[in-house]
């Protein structure tokens, strides 16, 4: 699999095994939203904390305009490789391109932990 350049910053695989089970567990709290319009929504109202976004989407194109909502946004976000990984840790069947993190009291440490470690990356 090509992972494009402009896929920045790409998370480890260390690092998306944390993130996709992070997803997993806010999928269960139905803290998340799928989808790069239920994610933009979640960035522009100031209610995501973190976006994860598959680099294998394709056309690519169709979610590069997210990193620059979030920075605009002050939200961190970040690429992982698989955007069935990222589907099936949304709990569906299909695959998804992007997941929003919202704010939830049960995810509040874990969330800021991981948060760390993808501002590390840039």
């Amino acid at each position: 699999m090509q992972i494009d350049p402009r896929a920045i910053p790409f998370a480890n695989e260390e690092l998306s095994l944390e993130l996709l089970n992070l997803v997993k567990h806010g999928a269960s709290l139905q803290a998340i939203k799928r989808g790069a319009n239920e994610a933009l929504k979640q960035v522009n109202r100031g209610k995501a904390e973190l976006v994860i976004i598959a680099a294998d989407a394709d056309p690519i194109e169709i979610v590069l305009h997210l990193p620059l909502a979030c920075e605009d946004k002050g939200v961190p976000y970040v690429f992982i490789g698989s955007k069935n990984a990222l589907g099936r840790a949304c709990n569906v069947s299909v695959p998804t391109i992007v997941a929003s993190i919202g704010k939830h009291d049960a995810l509040g440490n874990v969330v800021a932990e991981i948060v760390g470690k993808v501002e590390a990356l840039v």
